[in-house]
């Protein structure tokens, strides 16, 4: 069972959570969030807050933070086949909660449905604030053109 090997973004002026589910393989094998070329996440942050699309991890980092963004997936470990949402399994909870605690947060954006169920499920008691479902910026969520996805994540920016 694979275990998350990222640690969360944020600082104490984090306002706003973003959570995905799991990282995907090819996350993992590049070392950091959304790190399948095709997934539309770093693009829809940049259009979001009119700022470039951060290519570097440091860069990738900076955005979020200075935007407020905290940034960390809902399992901490689960059975997944590949990097298909609908197939994870078992699933174990990060510490949200913990997050939480140490910045500012009041929001809780969830990247797509299985990791707002899988928020709902496993954590929303502890944490104690209700997620909101985005569309996925995942490749996989191809009924959401660029466009669409840029405005329905706007709210993070609010």
């Amino acid at each position: 069972m694979p275990i998350h090997p990222f640690k969360p973004i944020y600082d104490e002026k984090s306002r706003v959570l973003v959570l995905g589910s799991f990282p995907s393989v090819k996350s993992r094998e590049n070392g950091f969030y959304y790190g399948h070329p095709q997934n539309r996440f770093w693009r829809v942050a940049a259009a979001v807050f009119d700022s470039p699309v951060p290519s570097s991890i440091p860069e990738k980092k900076a955005l979020l933070l200075s935007h407020g963004v905290a940034l960390w997936d809902v399992a901490a470990s689960c059975e997944v086949t590949g990097s298909s949402d609908n197939t994870i399994k078992r699933a174990t909870p990060n510490d949200i909660a913990a997050l939480l605690r140490a910045s500012q947060i009041t929001r809780i954006y969830a990247n797509g449905r299985t990791a707002y169920m899988l928020y709902e499920k496993l954590i929303h008691d502890t944490a104690g604030i209700s997620a909101v479902c985005l569309p996925s910026t995942s490749p996989a969520n191809a009924a959401w053109s660029f466009d669409r996805l840029v405005e329905a994540w706007r709210v993070i920016a609010e």
